[in-house]
């Protein structure tokens, strides 16, 4: 005889009960869904039987939320990094298209101011670029970008926008050295504007002052004065600005006064400078033994007496 165990025996068996439970059950089940349909009487079951099990649902489903959250933050974050990248990078491009424009502007100005000045003076001028600067303490010196070929010649004036740079001193086929009016061996014919006193102001050695040595305690120059060429010697056009005096001191043998006078041209910063002359100095140059470099320096005679020559 076969033993069957519990577990092995079928739910409904093929016995007479058996059919009559399970008629017994779909019965009951019509009955519940028709009166459902009909009154809704097991709404708020359901309803409450959804509540129950919504706690359930958020649990087994909160895992897969924070892993889709997780991801669009990952995502999210990836975009505001490449986007504030994006930005940075075209921020920097706008900047340097703004530091260039300003820079250009900046030269437009410059090239403006020198326009102006070419028109005012009346003169043969020529444009130059400035190429290299030498402020040793006892050399002042630029090199500028035109030569022989361009028809420099020396003793030619160097100005900027603002007032005399200095003048020529060596001249090759591309390029010229320029001495500065602050150069300690330099020195230029001037005369107050003011009054009309004719002075020499000598180089310093400092690009911030020239020196007007020997002057009159008679003489009419205080602070404030404007200092222009004289046109005396030949080699700077009259009338160009040079310098503002700020300070009128005694000497040291309390025989004389000394000004100090501020030069009005930018030697460093400059980068565009005018080379000025008459037009017949252009067509003539000096001669050789008038332009030699030792005569661009203030007259012997200011500065050390020489009792034992004739004066010229």
């Amino acid at each position: 005889m076969p033993f069957y165990s519990a577990e092995a025996t079928p739910r409904f068996s093929e016995g007479a009960s058996g059919s009559l439970r399970l008629l017994a059950y779909l019965g009951l089940a019509a009955a519940l869904m028709a009166t459902d349909l009909r009154s809704g009487a097991l709404h708020r079951f359901r309803t409450f039987a959804a509540t129950l099990v919504q706690p359930l649902h958020a649990v087994a489903t909160a895992p897969l939320q924070l892993a889709r959250r997780a991801r669009e933050a990952t995502a999210e974050r990836a975009g505001l990094v490449a986007a504030n990248a994006e930005l940075r990078q075209q921020l920097l491009f706008a900047q340097a298209k703004l530091n260039r424009l300003a820079i250009v502007q900046e030269q437009n100005s410059r090239l403006r101011a020198l326009l102006d000045a070419r028109q005012k003076l009346g003169l043969r001028v020529q444009l130059a670029e400035l190429i290299d600067v030498d402020l040793d303490p006892y050399r002042h010196r630029i090199l500028i970008n035109q030569g022989l070929r361009h028809g420099v010649f020396v003793g030619e004036a160097v100005i900027d926008a603002n007032g005399v740079v200095g003048q020529v001193l060596e001249v090759a086929d591309e390029q010229a050295t320029v001495i500065l009016i602050s150069d300690p061996g330099h020195a230029v014919p001037v005369r107050v504007q003011r009054t009309g006193l004719r002075v020499i102001a000598y180089g310093t050695g400092d690009a911030q002052r020239i020196e007007l040595p020997h002057v009159p305690f008679s003489a009419d120059i205080k602070a404030g004065d404007v200092l222009v060429t004289s046109g005396i010697g030949g080699r700077f056009p009259p009338g160009l600005p040079v310098a503002t005096v700020y300070e009128v001191l005694s000497d040291d043998s309390a025989t004389f006064a000394v000004a100090q006078a501020r030069p009005l041209a930018g030697f460093v910063h400059a980068s565009e400078l005018l080379l000025v002359s008459d037009e017949m100095l252009a067509l003539a140059p000096l001669p050789a033994a008038e332009v030699a470099p030792e005569l661009v320096g203030p007259p012997s005679g200011l500065r050390t007496p020489a009792p034992t020559e004739a004066p010229q």
